[in-house]
């Protein structure tokens, strides 16, 4: 019987570009092997992502007491677009340029 899990990180202060970057890496992979990539990957996406997949994974055991980690895959994984924080940054001669701080939104399912 096909079962999954899931786990949902909102408004991480990264832009959702950065995220998918890592992403790509790890789709479709087991979880294992996931977080063995993901644990030498030296981008601040991978450490967010990290943290999602292990919340996805102990959601998986809540849901299935006997369940193994071996047989658990990444079904779905993606990064939408959060709001976006708009700040200025003050330029010469009275100017100002705007500022845009991302946001993002990481769903991560798991399946065995």
């Amino acid at each position: 019987m096909k079962m999954e899990a899931m786990a949902r990180a909102k408004y991480l202060r990264i832009s959702s570009r950065k995220l998918r970057q890592v992403m790509d890496v790890i789709r479709g992979k087991s979880v294992d092997n996931a977080s063995n990539i993901l644990k030498f990957l030296p981008k601040k996406a991978a450490r967010l992502i990290e943290k999602v997949l292990a919340a996805a994974v102990a959601n998986a055991k809540q849901k299935q007491a006997n369940l193994d980690q071996e047989n658990l895959y990444i079904k779905t994984i993606y990064a939408d677009v959060g709001t976006t924080l708009k700040r200025w940054l003050p330029r010469c001669f009275g100017r100002a340029n705007r500022l845009r701080k991302r946001t993002s939104h990481i769903t991560i399912v798991v399946e065995n």
